[in-house]
Parts: structure tokens; C-alpha cells; sequence
């Protein structure tokens, strides 16, 4: 019996990349895909082959069980697995066979899409889905568009008669921009997220392709570098270590002599001291962990393994030859480059600087970030709380996760639901900051001024984000400088800046904004609204197995900043998975070092 499997378009925005063959496709994908990994976005690629091929390698396991007849293989591993599955070709009315390509949508729908935010393809040009054309004059063929009306934008290295974008080939930081611009506005028009909404993945892409790294440095003395972003790659002066060295307390043998078994012992070498006399044949000398090696002395053999009788050892263990030492550049070698450009300074990177002699180091300048909260209604603590007044929590807890993200703060305190106080203090900010960041006033209430004021003095993406808590985020720009109106609800403030405001301020640091997602299994029911990101607050532990399992901290609102203090991670149910049953695998962030 013929078994019809039916797929569904998939969920995930779909671009492709079309060319004729010989226009390297396939090298600027390699080029493309890191730079979009590098703005937060999970890539997933579909590409077509022409002619027959083989990922599997003769005499494995998996290719003798495939070869005996198996129409499908999964090898796993814990770094990965893989899926192979041999198609049938269909039959002609004669009852032959001929070859005929996978079922696009059928391939389409093998992906785990609630791990990818975009789903790149190359080749597939006959079928209808958005793509770009890359063209090269050398090749000497025409355009695919306007024959081909799926394409919406044209990249090429040189200029076209055509209304369609255009893009320089080798610009690749310019296609990644489109890319996630197309990705931003493919995703306001999903039917699921609802008119006007965002998805979580889409907001991200669209805030991080508007923003450039700050280029300005300095130098600062390395006991002031803790929590820096270094601005430039840290070469190597020098060889770490030095010159060969023991890496033990033990006796110095020359490994052309290991067959002796009796050695003079004719000094001591101490870490700091040099010894120049050639260690000979016959001879030995005691040495300690880090002390340079003599000449001739290239094996160690640690003193637990020998014996000393007077001016003479022998040895108690097999010995190998070129044992317990470290070389010359074992950890570094002179101009390689120790710390990348990037990095964000901690004890360890300090450390190994120091190493290298470095008295100072080149960072990026912090950055400054203007933080202000907004309603008439909040109170700054250790006032008398004022009937139907609020204590202003937020800028609290909004100052230590910028200062946790190392920039410094410029604190505005709280401003009155005042348009002309609030364009004054919008133009203070702009002027003297490198981001403004405030927290109410970007809801639909009568007194929610931001939005208004923010049009005023630059430009504005509204969103309306499709998660929570967190829904209301207003972005935009005052001048060139980034602009953030977060929730006035505790908890929705303190997320929003963990989804949004921590990878743009990465960003504007170069550096990769990668939080750590790890699985563990629910202890409880969860649940979401279908086609929302839902961030619960949670706790999570390692059983006696070593499997992580997770419950939320009770009670989910907005408003219960005591859930936020309680999580040791937040639980993030995606769209495709609005409930979740005990026992079942949902992702989980955990908050240690973001929340610092």
C-alpha cells in the first residue's frame, strides 16, 4: 500500500539565492552565513545538487546498513546526527524508472523549525519563493529576472537597467543588512503573529541591523581593564613559555641517555635560575616545575619515580623520552594572537595579558547609556509612598544589568508625564549618550508620551512584540543615537532588556551576542498562547541522572518582580509548542552572570 506523506508550507521565512552555475553560490553563502550568525540568527540552508551524491563514506557502519537495504538511516552522536534516506524514482507508463528530484516541500519540512529563525536556499530556481539573483559579468549569461518573478533583489558586481535593489557581490556586509531587513519585514506580515506584531527573532534582527559598532578606543592600564571590550586582536610579543621548561619537580635526563638506568647528579636547577653547562652523557641534574631546561636536558621524570643514593639516582617507572616537559610557545606562540578582538575582559583574559607584559590595552570606550523612568504616579525610594504612587524599581535593576553589560550609566531619575519636561530630557540624552534607554510610558495609555516625543526628535519603530511579558517595546533612533522605551511592568522591563537591549549593546561593543540555551525536562505543566513567545521565570537542577529539570517560581504576572529574584533561568516556550506536558524537553536560559 502507497503511503502519501502530506507537508504544509513552511512556517519560517524562506529566501533563496539564484544564479547560473559557475557564480559561487555556494562561496558567498560560506562568507554570508557567518555574518548573520553573528547578528543572533539561527540559519538553516537547503541546497540542490545536480547529480547524484554520497555524505555517507564507504566501509562505516551506516554505509554497509544503508547498502543492505535500509531506506532510511539516522547515525547520531552528541555533537550531531544525520539523516539519510535513499528515494524511490518514480515510474514511467512503460514500468521503467527515472530519476527525479526530492519534493521541495517535503525537504522543507524535515527541518526543526522552532530552532531556526530563516531558512536559506540554494538552487530550486523553478520554484516560488523569494530570492535573490547573484549575477557575474564573466559568466555571460542573461538575468534570471524579470523572467523569473520570484526574485526581489539583484546582486551583482556590476550596475543593471532594473528597479529591483541592487547590491555590489563583494559587499557582503551590505547583503547581510538586506537580508535582515527582508527578514524583519517578511516577518511583520506573518498571519500568525498577528497585525502589527513581531515575533521575538524579528525584532531582534531588525534592532541589530540598524545598529553600527562604536570605533571609538582607548587605552587603558590593565588593573582597570575588568569587564572592557577589547578593540583590537592581542598579538603575541613574545613565546609563552619563554624557553622549555620542567613541568614538574622531578630529575633532568637526556633523552638519548634513558638506557643508562644510574645518573650522576651534577646540580640543581631552580624556577627563575638558569644553568648553561651542557647536562653530558652519564649525568643528571634535580630541577623544579618551571625551571628552564639545560642544555641537553629534554626529559623529566617526576621525583615521586626516583631514587637518590648520595651524588647518584636511578629510576623507578618506564620513562618517556620528552616526558613532563613544556616547550618553547607551547600555550602561545609569538604572534599568534591571544585574545581576539571582541572579547570581553574577565580575570582569565587579565591574566594572560599580564603574561605577555602588557601593561595597558587597547578597549573600546564604555559605553555611555542615559536610563530614565517615566509616570507621574512613580516614586523614588525612601520617600513617603504618596496614595496611588508606586516606588520606581525598574531603573534600579535597569542600572545594574547595564552596568553588568560594562557601560557606564547616566542616570535621568524619573521624569513627570510632562511632553515638554520629556523632549528636554530626550535631547540632554542624545546629546551626551551612546544609547537611551527608559522604562513606561510606551503603552496606549492617555499619558504615554514617548512615542509621540520620540517622532518628534528622529524617527520610530513601534513594535508590538509577539511575547510575554513584554509586549510594548518602542525603538528607534534620536539623531543617530539608539533609543529603547521598555515596559513600566517590573518583569517585562527586566526581559525585554535581555531579548533586546543586551544584544544591541553587544553589537555596539562588537561582540557576539550568544546567551547559553540549555534543555532540561518539565516538572510541571506550562502552557502559552498559540503563535507567542512566552518567557517564564524558573528553576532549574541537575538530578542524581544528570538530566536538568525545571519548574516555573509559581505565580507568572508581569508585575511579580519576587518571581524575577526567586528564577535561576528563564523558561522559553516558542510558538509551535504552546503546551508543554510533564516530562516533556522544553529550552531554558539559564540567569547566572546576566542578572550580576
Amino acid at each position: 500500500m502507497t503511503q502519501t506523506m502530506t507537508t504544509s508550507a513552511p512556517t519560517l521565512p524562506l529566501l533563496g539565492f539564484a544564479a547560473w552555475s559557475g557564480t559561487g553560490k555556494t562561496t558567498l553563502l560560506e562568507q554570508l552565513i557567518p555574518l548573520l550568525v553573528d547578528r543572533g540568527l539561527r540559519i538553516g540552508v537547503l541546497k540542490h545538487a545536480h547529480h547524484d551524491f554520497d555524505i555517507d563514506q564507504p566501509g562505516k557502519d551506516s554505509y554497509r546498513l544503508r547498502k543492505a537495504g535500509a531506506r532510511q538511516m539516522i547515525v547520531a552522536s552528541r555533537r550531531r546526527h544525520a539523516r539519510m534516506t535513499e528515494t524511490a524514482p518514480p515510474q514511467t507508463p512503460d514500468g521503467a524508472t527515472e530519476p527525479a528530484d526530492a519534493d521541495f516541500r517535503q525537504l522543507l519540512a524535515s527541518f526543526d523549525q522552532t530552532e531556526l529563525d530563516l531558512l536559506l536556499v540554494e538552487g530550486f530556481k523553478h520554484e516560488h519563493f523569494p530570492k535573490i539573483e547573484l549575477h557575474r559579468a564573466e559568466i555571460g549569461k542573461p538575468l534570471l529576472y524579470p523572467e523569473d518573478g520570484d526574485i526581489i533583489a539583484l546582486v551583482s558586481d556590476q550596475p543593471h537597467q532594473t528597479t529591483l535593489p541592487q547590491l555590489d557581490i563583494n559587499d557582503l556586509a551590505a547583503i547581510a543588512d538586506f537580508v535582515c531587513q527582508w527578514l524583519a519585514g517578511s516577518q511583520r506580515k506573518e498571519p500568525e503573529a498577528g497585525k502589527g506584531f513581531l515575533s521575538v527573532e524579528a525584532a531582534r534582527s531588525a534592532i541589530l541591523a540598524g545598529l553600527s559598532p562604536s570605533a571609538t578606543r582607548c587605552d587603558t592600564a590593565l588593573a582597570h581593564c575588568h569587564g572592557a571590550v577589547l578593540a583590537a586582536d592581542l598579538v603575541s610579543p613574545i613565546n609563552v613559555p619563554p624557553h622549555a621548561n620542567s613541568a614538574m619537580d622531578g630529575i633532568g635526563l637526556r633523552s638519548d641517555d634513558l638506557a643508562a638506568g644510574r645518573w650522576q647528579l651534577v646540580g640543581e636547577v631552580l624556577a627563575g635560575q638558569q644553568r648553561h653547562e651542557p647536562v653530558l652523557t652519564g649525568q643528571a641534574v634535580q630541577i623544579m616545575t618551571g625551571a628552564p631546561l639545560p642544555p641537553g636536558v629534554d626529559t623529566v621524570v617526576m621525583r615521586e619515580e626516583t631514587l637518590i643514593e648520595g651524588e647518584w639516582v636511578t629510576v623507578t617507572a618506564p620513562i618517556r623520552a620528552g616526558q613532563n616537559v613544556r616547550l618553547a610557545g607551547e600555550d602561545l606562540a609569538k604572534g599568534a594572537v591571544a585574545i581576539s578582538a571582541g572579547t570581553r575582559l574577565g580575570a582569565p583574559q587579565l591574566g594572560l595579558a599580564a603574561s605577555l607584559g602588557q601593561a595597558s590595552l587597547t578597549v573600546r570606550t564604555p559605553l555611555k547609556v542615559a536610563l530614565f523612568s517615566t509616570g507621574d504616579e512613580v516614586q523614588a525610594p525612601g520617600e513617603a509612598l504618596a496614595p496611588g504612587h508606586i516606588f520606581d524599581s525598574n531603573r534600579f535593576t535597569l542600572m545594574a544589568l547595564i552596568r553588568a553589560a560594562g557601560c557606564e550609566v547616566m542616570d535621568l531619575g524619573i521624569i513627570p508625564d510632562d511632553q515638554t519636561i520629556l523632549r528636554q530630557q530626550l535631547e540632554q540624552a542624545a546629546a551626551n549618550a551612546d544609547l537611551v534607554l527608559s522604562s513606561g510610558g510606551v503603552s496606549v495609555g492617555n499619558a504615554d508620551f514617548i512615542k509621540q516625543v520620540l517622532a518628534e526628535l528622529g524617527q520610530i519603530d513601534f513594535w508590538r512584540i509577539q511575547m510575554r511579558p513584554g509586549r510594548p517595546l518602542a525603538f528607534g533612533k534620536l539623531g543617530n543615537i539608539p533609543f529603547f522605551g521598555l515596559p513600566g511592568n517590573p518583569v517585562a522591563a527586566m526581559i525585554c532588556f535581555l531579548q533586546f537591549v543586551e544584544p544591541a549593546i553587544a553589537h555596539l561593543q562588537g561582540k557576539r551576542w550568544q546567551p547559553l540555551r540549555l534543555s532540561a525536562l518539565a516538572e510541571e505543566k506550562m502552557k502559552s498562547r498559540p503563535g507567542r513567545t512566552e518567557f517564564l521565570r524558573g528553576i532549574f537542577q541537575q538530578d542524581r541522572n544528570g538530566q536538568l529539570r525545571v519548574r516555573t517560581t509559581g505565580a507568572q504576572g508581569s508585575g511579580i518582580l519576587s518571581s524575577m529574584a526567586a528564577a535561576n533561568c528563564l523558561i522559553e516556550i516558542v510558538p509551535a509548542q504552546p503546551n508543554i506536558a510533564v516530562g516533556e524537553r522544553v529550552w531554558i536560559y539559564p540567569l547566572q552572570g546576566r542578572l550580576a
